[in-house]
């Protein structure tokens, strides 16, 4: 089982991240899960979500302590929040920010991708709402789920905001050759 967990900010669309994980896993023909961890924090406040794809079903509930990828939305939150718990040497590590200045992480983990997820999501989104970017990170470094399934989890998702949203969002997942 892949067990994914996502660290964020509330308003930069982490639980959407996990939804729209665990829906293009279901399109690729697997088994999924997703859901939020937070209480009343308000936007801005971190946050975290989970999701699970597997090829049987999957019946446990729990949060995930032990990730076989890690999604780090905002690096601010490192040395914050302890994002960082349970990964081991296998855990891919995918973080929004660029390779610049990270030198003195000293992770289990030698899985470790940037995305640098805000620049794009500014510029094609006009706003810091980096889910779908950082998506299309999580295809290119773990091949987990597919871009067309993720394209279409996407457009099933977003359906009720808008062609122009939909349009924007693909584009955003679709800069993982800039990357």
């Amino acid at each position: 089982m892949e067990q994914i967990r996502i660290h964020g900010r509330g308003g930069q669309g982490v639980v959407t991240a996990a939804e729209l994980i665990a829906l293009a896993a279901f399109y690729d023909g697997h088994e999924a899960q997703a859901f939020p961890n937070f209480g009343v924090e308000r936007s801005g406040a971190p946050i975290q979500s989970f999701a699970r794809i597997d090829n049987q079903a999957i019946i446990t509930r729990e949060q995930i302590y032990e990730p076989s990828v890690l999604i780090i939305q905002d690096s601010t939150l490192i040395g914050n929040v302890d994002v960082f718990q349970g990964i081991s040497k296998k855990t891919k590590i995918i973080i929004n920010a660029t390779k610049n200045n990270w030198s003195h992480l000293h992770l289990k983990s030698k899985h470790l991708y940037f995305s640098p997820a805000t620049e794009i999501a500014l510029k094609i989104l006009g706003k810091n709402i980096v889910n779908t970017v950082i998506l299309g990170a999580l295809v290119k470094y773990t091949g987990l789920i597919s871009l067309k399934s993720l394209e279409k989890a996407v457009q099933t998702k977003f359906a009720n905001k808008g062609t122009e949203i939909i349009k924007k969002n693909i584009a955003a997942l679709k800069m993982i050759d800039k990357i």
